[in-house]
């Protein structure tokens, strides 16, 4: 939950624009602990792995809306900066103390279940009521609905923003990356739309109006993990929808081991662990730099931050063969326990 003067104050340009840059914040911030439990698949647990990659490609793509909307009504999206990392294991940007904390941990069920659909949660989930009342938290779903209002409410006069900032579909070739321009009131209520029905704050349930056939919020794809069944129509059942579909296949045993929620100062100094991380966050680093320039003037930049996304892949991919050092020693054989290294997602400001 989020804190509620998230949505308070928001009758005028200034406060949109600065609720809108916690929006790309928050987006941005379920991306690390996702890629984590996805790298963590390696090459098993194949239908699992495509589940959890399409949220990603989603939430990415979420993120491109809400900066999308920031650029329309004048702002400039803070990307290339320490701050905009959160901390983890921590919470999400802008969350009530206390509540959710969100690791960078290996894939598990209970990661899931306990963290993944959490954040994920529904206006309507299927067995309780998450709507928060005035002056009190915040679900993401209402908070974009806040910004929605709000901009309805002030008019097409604050879209001041240059339309040839605006990251447009001719970037994508891919059925989970749908973006919109937007130009005014109307697109931007497109765009926050897309947002809520893909992924947090979505208002179907699956127990009532999902239409059959169209596609499951990200709470529901994880749901399907969790319940290990594809959720499906039952129009001759009580509730009309079930996870009664094909099975959804969990091996534990295939998952990689790796380090929970690393950082680099926690590998050996000169280690190959230390040295991958390293590489990985100047990598990462240089990724932020990109969207930043990318939603800041220049949206041709967009190809070359895809290409960086795809050598992150490729770091983690040889950053899980290395040993942490982490692993312990077993008790029985005395001999040192392999635990695979990951990254930590940490911003380093200048070139190793």
């Amino acid at each position: 939950m989020l804190k509620g003067e998230l949505a308070k104050g928001l009758d005028s340009v200034e406060a949109l624009r600065t609720a809108l840059q916690r929006a790309i914040e928050l987006e941005h911030a379920t991306i690390p602990a996702y890629l984590y439990a996805l790298y963590s698949l390696g090459s098993g647990n194949t239908e699992i792995a495509a589940l959890v990659s399409s949220v990603v490609i989603e939430e990415m793509s979420h993120f491109l809306l809400a900066a999308n909307v920031l650029n329309a009504i004048g702002g400039a999206p803070v990307i290339d900066r320490p701050g905009f990392i959160p901390k983890y294991p921590g919470p999400l940007p802008g969350a009530v103390g206390g509540g959710l904390v969100v690791p960078l941990e290996p894939f598990s069920l209970e990661l899931v279940e306990n963290v993944f659909m959490a954040i994920e949660e529904p206006e309507k989930p299927p067995t309780a009521t998450s709507a928060a009342g005035k002056g009190q938290p915040l679900t993401i779903g209402a908070f974009y609905d806040a910004i929605k209002q709000a901009i309805e409410k002030a008019g097409q006069s604050i879209f001041t923003g240059r339309k040839e900032y605006q990251v447009t579909q001719a970037f994508f070739d891919s059925p989970h990356v749908k973006i919109v321009e937007v130009t005014d009131v109307a697109s931007a209520n497109t765009a926050i739309d897309l947002i809520l029905e893909q992924g947090e704050g979505t208002s179907h349930s699956p127990l009532d109006d999902l239409v059959p056939g169209g596609e499951l919020a990200h709470y529901y794809r994880y749901a399907e993990i969790v319940k290990g069944k594809r959720l499906e129509h039952t129009p001759d059942a009580d509730p009309l929808w079930g996870h009664v579909g094909p099975p959804i296949p969990f091996e534990p045993a295939k998952v990689l081991p790796m380090v929970a929620n690393p950082t680099s100062a926690g590998y050996a100094t000169g280690s190959a662990a230390r040295y991958g991380c390293d590489t990985f966050n100047y990598t990462y680093t240089s990724l932020l730099k990109v969207l930043h320039d990318t939603f800041n003037g220049n949206p041709s930049s967009l190809p070359a931050a895809v290409g960086l996304m795809e050598s992150l892949k490729e770091q983690t991919k040889t950053l899980v063969t290395i040993d942490s050092g982490l692993g312990g020693t077993d008790t029985k054989t005395g001999k040192p326990i392999f635990l695979g290294a990951g990254p930590s997602f940490e911003y380093r400001p200048t070139n190793p």
